[in-house]
């Protein structure tokens, strides 16, 4: 039966269609930090995220990254292929942010060398653990084929965001990804928004994204408005 719930994280629910092979994601206004134990309702994130994931996922499609996408439902909801969910997050790193600034003791804003590609098992209750490329193949997670394959789509997406976002002043510092597999084809999965990605204003540094939620420095509805008011520029 349609709209019979399939999974629900902490901001979205997976929602079944009439069609076995697709399915709605409807993006929820919840905003959580620090493995969900900060919560808040913002007015208007569900909507901003769809229309932001919607715009990156289709420009990513265009640059020849096999995405789950098919068409925006209705203004919080996505119509996407169902995927058999791989259980690892892929995170690419640019700049020096986050998690790799505190396990590393430096401060945020240093420029990597060259991107920098992570593996984590999604899992809350363990807090997204970080895996070895040997640790997702001894947990039957991922082939070393398919590794590769993750690896190269993910610089890809990381090729494809920088251009379009660097032209419209935004850096993007770092990013996280899901894949699964549809008819085993590698295929990217899940949101790319300011709730999974860093951005900064690259004029002024101002941080764009769900940290700002993170670190109470507010204003993130007002932050995600014009990210996609700049990506929805000509």
């Amino acid at each position: 039966m349609a709209g019979e719930r399939r999974y629900e994280g902490k901001a979205k629910v997976m929602l079944t269609t009439e069609s076995a092979d697709r399915l709605w994601m409807r993006f929820k206004d919840d905003a959580t930090a620090l493995d969900g134990k900060k919560r808040a309702s913002i007015t208007g994130k569900g909507a901003l995220n769809t229309r932001i994931t919607a715009l990156l996922l289709g420009l990513v499609s265009a640059g020849g990254v096999p995405t789950h996408l098919r068409a925006q439902v209705d203004e919080t909801t996505l119509e996407v292929d169902a995927l058999e969910m791989m259980g690892i997050e892929v995170v690419l790193r640019n700049v020096l942010a986050g998690s790799l600034a505190r396990r590393l003791g430096r401060p945020e804003g240093q420029v990597l060398p060259f991107p920098v590609v992570e593996f984590y098992l999604k899992d809350d209750a363990l807090g997204d653990p970080m895996l070895a490329e040997d640790h997702v193949v001894a947990l039957g997670l991922a082939s070393v084929a398919e590794i590769a394959e993750i690896r190269r789509l993910t610089h890809r997406v990381n090729e494809i965001l920088e251009d379009a976002l660097v032209a419209h002043g935004i850096t993007l510092v770092d990013f996280k990804l899901e894949f699964g597999r549809r008819n085993g084809q590698i295929v990217l999965g899940d949101e790319i928004s300011p709730d999974t990605c860093r951005l900064w204003d690259t004029k002024t540094g101002e941080k764009m994204d769900k940290d700002r939620f993170r670190r109470d420095l507010g204003g993130l509805e007002e932050a995600y408005q014009e990210v996609l008011a700049r990506l929805e520029r000509s």
